[in-house]
Parts: structure tokens; sequence; C-alpha cells
């Protein structure tokens, strides 16, 4: 038995994702390729990349990169590093790769997309514009440890701390986790913000 394409099921998936969908979203709620297809012709689905979707009702998200990259590598991943650091507008970096953090499990080769399979626990973990990301102090601690420049680094913690989106206990316990260089820095930035 054929199943009938679920419409009010694709936009239920599609409207938590901010309008994108994948392919196999679509088959498991009884879209057919040919169906997908057709749907595009129609002007009701724009194709965004491969495998990747958008319904047309919904506006393009200026993370839109992000989005393709987060739905290729599944929906445990969740945008890290530096792309985190760009959805959260903090910061002039301009990354060459989108960064996400995935399951140990997760297929590691992907253009244009840098893994990383770093533990996350759920309170490290948020949303914005139906994204998943990194919260503010995961991701200063993260790209500190992972070598962004000093500058860049110490910039995103003062625009953080400035637009209250952390606080200043948040990035001392992120420093005391990681130690090291993450640590040096959040303190020398907080030291030069609070003279």
């Amino acid at each position: 038995m054929i199943q009938k394409p679920d419409y009010n099921g694709l936009y239920e998936i599609a409207e938590s994702q901010a309008g994108y969908f994948t392919s196999s979203q679509a088959r498991k709620v009884g879209f057919s390729l040919e169906r997908l297809s057709s749907n595009t012709k129609k002007g009701r689905f724009l194709r965004v990349a491969r495998g990747v979707y958008r319904l047309v009702r919904f506006p393009s998200s200026p993370h839109e990169d992000l989005f393709v990259a987060w739905l290729r590598t599944g929906q445990k991943a969740v945008v890290s590093h530096e792309s985190a650091l760009s959805v959260y507008d903090l910061t002039d970096v301009l990354p060459g790769e989108t960064h996400v953090i995935v399951p140990e499990t997760a297929s590691r080769r992907r253009k244009g997309i840098r893994q990383h399979t770093n533990q996350l626990d759920p309170d490290e973990i948020t949303h914005r514009e139906g994204l998943p990301v990194t919260t503010v102090a995961r991701t200063i601690s993260d790209v500190s440890f992972s070598g962004l420049a000093e500058e860049l680094v110490q910039q995103a913690i003062e625009e953080a701390l400035e637009r209250g989106l952390i606080s200043q206990d948040e990035l001392l316990l992120y420093a005391n986790r990681r130690g090291g260089r993450t640590k040096r820095i959040i303190q020398e930035t907080l030291s030069e913000t609070l003279a």
C-alpha cells in the first residue's frame, strides 16, 4: 500500500526547523522523491541543497548554510565552535567550514563540515531560530580550547558579557573545567573587562 503524503506532518517537522527538512524526513511522512520533485516544481518546496528542502512559506534563514550542515550530519548534531559564534554574532571570524558536534558514531567525512565528537551535556545546548547550538559559555570554551586567535576569543567574551548573554560565573566555571589556555584567556579577559 502506498502511503499518502502527509502535508501536515511535514509542516510540523519543518516548522521546528525554521521551515527546513530533509528528503529522508519527508519520506517518513509519505513523500516519495517524485512527490518531492513535483512539489518543488509547483513552487511549494524549495530545494536548497542536495537532500535538503525548505517550505516556501518560510523565509530563508540567514544561517541557511548551518541548517544544511546540521540536517546533513543528523538531528543529534549541534552547531558549535566558530559557527556558533557566528549565530550569536559574537566575533568577526568567518569560518571556512561549518563546525558541528556529533555523536561518536557519526560519519566523519562531509565536505565543508568540520565534525567534532566532544561530549555535550543537555544544558550545553540551546536553540536559536530553530537551530541547535552550543550555549555561549560552551562555545567560548570550545573556540578557546581549539586554538582560535586570542583576540577573537576576547572579542567574543567581551561582546557576550556586554549583551548579557553570559555571566562571569559561567565563564569561570568553563575556565576551571578546561584549564590551560582556556582558563588563562578567560581570566585575563575578565580582569581587563572589570578593571
